[in-house]
């Protein structure tokens, strides 16, 4: 799909809650003389049915779908590449109107699809486990942007699994509560244009105080899943760097703060580093971070990043964390990596097409497809 280039002044359709896009086509009607109610049309074309065009709007008088595509930008991505795991993880790489590119995966399970997605263009907190900080911080993502990769992520879905998008959480490229506004709207727009359910929507976090106490005050039960990996302040300031700014038992006063508003399980992802932070010791001190609140622990295998000496813990001491875990009392399961034939952990798809992994800029066993959706 062509992204259309706004024109001068043009609002983004994508960047607006069903009541505020019909106000903004509201003069641009009254300008060519067509009724108030075509507002309400190229909603339900926007939010029902997910044009990627005006010229999809087979419904509207041609001179009205051309001054709208004058006036107004509908798609600010094209698709770069698209990889197909054997597993049936589907990752693609959108290409920006500015030339930058961003990574959503579709994660299919038994009868449901989640979608994985971006709220930046790199990523400035640069965690030692993840690819994205390889490449550093481009630039924030906007409304329409991150928005965009839910419409066109749903589009493929429904054709490629038969059926749409049940869960979406922001955890692709990209801290989100750094990129705090066009989040927050991008949420509002899932849930109130695309009509998906706030508790489908799961938001991911380093553990930026800031974007938690602001997810507490929206009165949508939308989720919370916090990036953890460590259970005290010196471990955790080896794998995340912002644990400097934001220490552990701070971001514990938080959510413990964050909890009693909202009445809500806090998922943490705790992802499992050959003999760095995966021993029986640091899960007994992990269950005492945790005591008090409802949880629920996410243990992630390390996806190896090139460059990184690190390995995945292995089945038996995995299995051991977990077994520590429960019998404390602590709800947690293991995560089996998804798409590592396609570069599908955060980033790496990014990564290996800046740096040229092979002649397609895709890792082995991939299957690149670059074009319409």
């Amino acid at each position: 799909m062509a992204a259309t280039r706004p024109g001068e002044g043009g609002a983004d359709l994508l960047a607006l809650r069903p009541e505020r896009l019909r106000e903004e086509l509201l003069p641009l009607l009254a300008d060519v003389g067509e009724p108030e109610y075509r507002a309400r049309q190229v909603s339900g074309w926007v939010f029902d049915r997910l044009a990627v065009s005006f010229d999809e709007m087979t419904d509207l008088p041609l001179a009205l779908r051309q001054e709208m595509d004058r006036h107004f930008v509908l798609d600010p991505l094209d698709l770069s590449v698209e990889a197909l795991s054997r597993d049936g993880t589907v990752k693609h790489l959108w290409k920006l109107l500015d030339g930058e590119q961003v990574e959503s995966v579709l994660i299919p399970a038994d009868d449901r699809v989640t979608l994985c997605l971006s709220s930046q263009v790199g990523c400035a907190l640069a965690c030692r486990f993840c690819a994205t900080g390889d490449f550093g911080f481009r630039r924030h993502l906007g409304v329409a942007e991150i928005v965009a990769q839910f419409r066109n992520s749903e589009r493929i879905a429904r054709d490629r699994f038969g059926h749409g998008i049940a869960n979406v959480v922001y955890m692709g490229m990209g801290e989100p509560f750094a990129n705090l506004e066009p989040v927050m709207e991008s949420l509002s727009i899932l849930h109130r244009g695309f009509g998906l359910g706030a508790r489908r929507i799961t938001v991911s976090t380093v553990g930026l105080l800031p974007g938690i106490r602001a997810l507490a005050l929206r009165p949508e039960p939308f989720r919370l899943a916090v990036s953890l990996h460590a259970p005290n302040h010196a471990l955790r300031l080896r794998l995340v760097p912002v644990e400097r700014r934001y220490p552990i038992g701070e971001l514990f006063s938080v959510l413990q703060e964050y909890q009693a508003a909202k009445g809500r399980r806090i998922t943490f992802e705790y992802t499992l580093i050959d003999e760095l932070n995966d021993s029986p010791e640091l899960a007994r001190e992990l269950a005492a971070r945790l005591e008090g609140l409802d949880s629920f622990v996410n243990l992630i295998p390390y996806n190896p990043v090139p460059g990184r000496e690190w390995e995945p813990s292995g089945r038996s001491r995995v299995l051991a964390f977990l077994g520590v875990l429960e019998r404390l009392g602590v709800a947690a399961a293991v995560r089996q990596p998804r798409g590592r034939d396609i570069a599908a952990a955060c980033g790496q798809l990014r990564l290996d097409v800046a740096t040229g992994t092979d002649d397609r800029g895709m890792p082995p066993g991939a299957a690149a497809s670059p074009g319409p959706v």
